[in-house]
């Protein structure tokens, strides 16, 4: 049995969703599919799903490895490093 990812393992307390809008789409005029909260430092991102894929891109750029949905309703955390998904 694999073992459990050491970064969801790791969070302590969940970085509620501040807002439910992509700021970055917003700044572009573009639409987006689905949101995302770091789960570090806060950031709302759009999914991969989206044409901007702006979570992901900010995991690109700063490394932060856990990422939840900001979806009301969805219960779930994602880490980018060990591809390993847990609900909460």
């Amino acid at each position: 049995m694999p073992e459990p990812c050491q970064h969801l393992a790791a969070l302590t307390q969940l970085t509620p969703a501040a807002e439910y809008v992509c700021p970055e789409c917003v700044a572009l005029g573009d639409d987006w599919v689905h949101l995302r909260a770091c789960q570090e430092c806060g950031h709302i991102g759009c999914c991969d799903n989206s044409k901007n894929k702006h979570a992901t891109r900010h995991y690109m750029a700063t490394k932060h490895p856990v990422i939840a949905s900001a979806e009301p309703g969805e219960r779930w955390l994602w880490c980018y490093v060990d591809e390993d998904m847990a609900e909460y």
